[in-house]
């Protein structure tokens, strides 16, 4: 598993790029030898093999030349300049890069993580409607589940994946949430907000800091969150962090028994087809095998049968009723309320449900609902049916 170094991931995700770019229509700097890509003479570290376009095809596919032909050509760009590359390099890192001067509480991070947060993460980060959980309870504790295996014991808890338990580095926060949330309105907190916010993550974690209890009073700022250590922040491999990561990592995954995987040539050649050696040979039963089983084997050979359909009220009181409330819509009696706008359309209204809206309304409430059973939920809300 990888740390969440978010500079040295941009590295990596660069270096994949460009072998896919390179495979599609470049060639460029990278080379194949053996069944091993190389880029500008270093082993990439995405596991991919690039082929270039030779006769018209890229691998076993053709291509199409006047498409190609006309296709942009995507590195005859221009550098960019200090202003457009200071825009994007809002990295925070784990050694305080990127971080922000500021404070918030606890007590202010719950109000607002219940004014912007809670319709999609849940009452106390418990999540639900398709966003992750924040919190399951005691972060040390639950780091411990990481060892869980469902496989040795199929009656086991699985291993509690939250960000208290599994992520390594607290910094990931604080810039997930100032950069990315809340949803659909990112990168409108102010950075105390953003302090407040990742004090009430840490507080519903149950987290300590320099010995101190982050709890309800706790005032969180940038040389105490610098203090926060993670349980699980030993529990990656392999160590991305530092001037010598990338190379580490191309020695890690150049042995594939670091991380579980099979190569029947010891990294000499990479395998792309028919890489497992059989090991198991098919014996048929004679007279067409068993026939007598009892209970008798049915003879019906019908399609399954379609689900229940959908019941739009319990999807209602499952998934919309912690915002909505009780009883919203012209068939609850609040026509007032959905006159705005019902007025312009159903379209309209279908449409904001489905794609949801700058108040706060996420995409299909957060549910995994299709587009025509959604419209059923809206339906009963104005119509009670």
């Amino acid at each position: 598993m990888f740390k969440l170094d978010r500079k040295l991931l941009t590295k990596a995700s660069a270096a994949a790029a460009l072998a896919i770019i390179t495979a599609g229509c470049m060639g460029g700097s990278s080379s194949t030898s053996a069944g091993v890509t190389e880029i500008d003479g270093k082993t990439t570290i995405d596991g991919g093999t690039t082929y270039p376009v030779m006769d018209d095809k890229t691998g076993p596919y053709y291509v199409n030349p006047q498409v190609a032909a006309d296709a942009p050509k995507i590195f005859n760009g221009r550098v960019p300049t200090a202003n457009e590359l200071a825009a994007w390099n809002k990295d925070i890192m784990p050694d305080g890069t990127g971080l922000p001067e500021g404070s918030g509480s606890v007590e202010d991070g719950e109000e607002i993580y219940e004014s912007k947060c809670v319709s999609c993460h849940g009452d106390f980060g418990s999540g639900g409607g398709g966003y992750p959980s924040l919190s399951k309870g005691n972060a040390v504790e639950m780091q411990k589940t990481l060892t869980n295996n469902r496989w040795k014991d199929p009656e086991a808890d699985g291993p509690v994946r939250v960000f208290g338990s599994y992520w390594p580095q607290v910094s990931t926060l604080f810039w997930y949430i100032k950069d990315g949330m809340p949803h659909p309105k990112s990168k409108t907190l102010s950075d105390d907000e953003t302090y407040a916010l990742t004090a009430y993550i840490l507080n519903i974690n149950e987290f300590e800091i320099d010995g101190e209890e982050v709890d309800d009073e706790y005032v969180l700022d940038r040389e105490k969150l610098l203090k926060v250590k993670m349980p699980n922040v030993d529990g990656f491999e392999p160590n991305i962090d530092g001037p010598d990561a990338l190379k580490r990592v191309r020695a890690y995954y150049a042995n594939p028994t670091n991380f579980g995987a099979l190569n029947l040539n010891k990294g000499a050649e990479r395998c792309m087809t028919d890489c497992q050696k059989k090991s198991v040979s098919t014996r048929r039963i004679k007279n067409g095998g068993i026939k007598d089983f009892l209970p008798p084997m049915t003879d019906v050979r019908d399609l399954p049968k379609e689900k229940n359909a959908l019941d739009p009220k319990a999807v209602y009181t499952d998934n919309c009723a912690m915002c909505h409330g009780n009883g919203v819509g012209p068939a609850f009696g609040n026509t007032a309320d959905w006159s705005a706008y019902t007025a312009k359309g159903m379209d309209k209204v279908y449409a904001n449900g489905i794609h949801g809206t700058d108040a706060g309304m996420p995409p299909k409430g957060g549910s995994t609902l299709s587009d025509a059973d959604f419209k059923s939920v809206v339906d009963y809300l104005i119509n009670g049916k």
